[in-house]
C-alpha cells in the first residue's frame, strides 16, 4: 500500500546525520512508453534544509499531481535547490541495450549533470526503488534486494554501510526523490510536445499520450507503422508481433 501522505525529509535527515552532505535524490520518467526517452531527473537540496512550500507548490510523486502543479513545482525546485540535472536514455539504447541498463545511462547522466552544477561530487543517492551500478565515487550495497526499504517511518533496519538507498515508492515519500520526479516527468513532457510536432509524428498524438500505449497511439501504429523515436521490442510485444 502507498502512502497518501506527502513526501518529506524523514530520509533525507537520516543520511545527513551521518555525515553525509550533499544528497541527492532520483527519479525517472518514461519508463513503460512506446515512444521517446527515459528521463532521469536528479536534485540536491542544501543539508539541514527546513521548507515551508507556498500553497500553489505541491512536492510529490509526479503522478499524484496535476500538470500545472507539476510545472509550477519544477520552477521551484530549480529554484531551490542547491544542484539538479537532466540525463536521458535514448531511444537507441533501449532498442539496443534494454530499458534497464538504458535507464541506468540515463540515470548516471543525471548524476553528471548534477554535479556540473554543483561544482564537485554528490555524497549519497536517494533512489526510487532501483539501485544504480556503476556511478562513480557512489558505492551500491552488496545485497541490494534486502537493502530495498518498504517501511515509510521504521529506522531500525536502516544500516548506512554505502552511498545509496533504494525506497520502494520513494517518490511518495523522499521530498528529494519526489522532487527529481517532477523535473524528470516536466522535462519528458515538453520534449514529446516538441517531438509530436514533426511531420512524420504528428498522427501519433504523442502532445496528448506523451508516448504512452494509448488507445490512439496503438491505432496509429498498426496504421502507419512505427518511427525511429519508437521503442521496438516495447510495440512488437504489445502489439504481438514476432
Amino acid at each position: 500500500m502507498t502512502s497518501k501522505k506527502p513526501p518529506n525529509l524523514h530520509y533525507e535527515k537520516l543520511v545527513w546525520e551521518k555525515g553525509f552532505k550533499y544528497v541527492a535524490g532520483l527519479d525517472e520518467a518514461g519508463r513503460g512508453s512506446f515512444a521517446g526517452p527515459v528521463v532521469a531527473g536528479c536534485v540536491v537540496f542544501e543539508s539541514n534544509s527546513k521548507f515551508s512550500l507556498p500553497p500553489s507548490i505541491k512536492i510529490d510523486d509526479s503522478k499524484r499531481i496535476t500538470k500545472l502543479q507539476r510545472e509550477r513545482s519544477c520552477k521551484w525546485i530549480k529554484e531551490n535547490a542547491l544542484a539538479w540535472g537532466i540525463g536521458l536514455g535514448s531511444v537507441a539504447e533501449i532498442n539496443s541495450k534494454g530499458i534497464s541498463k538504458a535507464t541506468a545511462s540515463g540515470f548516471r547522466r543525471s548524476v553528471v549533470s548534477t554535479q556540473d552544477r554543483l561544482g564537485r561530487r554528490v555524497d549519497f543517492l536517494l533512489t526510487d526503488a532501483f539501485y544504480i551500478p556503476y556511478v562513480r565515487g557512489i558505492r551500491m550495497p552488496k545485497n541490494t534486494v534486502r537493502k530495498r526499504l518498504k517501511n515509510t517511518t521504521s529506522t531500525k533496519c536502516l544500516k548506512i554501510d554505502c552511498q545509496q538507498l533504494a525506497l520502494v515508492h520513494g517518490d511518495q515519500k523522499s521530498f528529494t526523490i519526489a522532487a527529481a520526479s517532477i523535473i524528470a516527468k516536466v522535462y519528458r513532457d515538453k520534449l514529446m510536445v516538441r517531438l509530436s510536432k514533426k511531420r512524420r509524428c504528428n498522427k501519433y498524438h504523442w502532445e496528448e499520450n506523451k508516448g504512452y500505449g494509448t488507445k490512439s497511439h496503438t491505432t496509429a501504429i498498426k496504421k502507419y507503422g512505427i518511427t525511429r523515436h519508437h521503442r521496438k521490442a516495447f510495440v512488437n510485444t504489445f502489439l504481438g508481433r514476432s
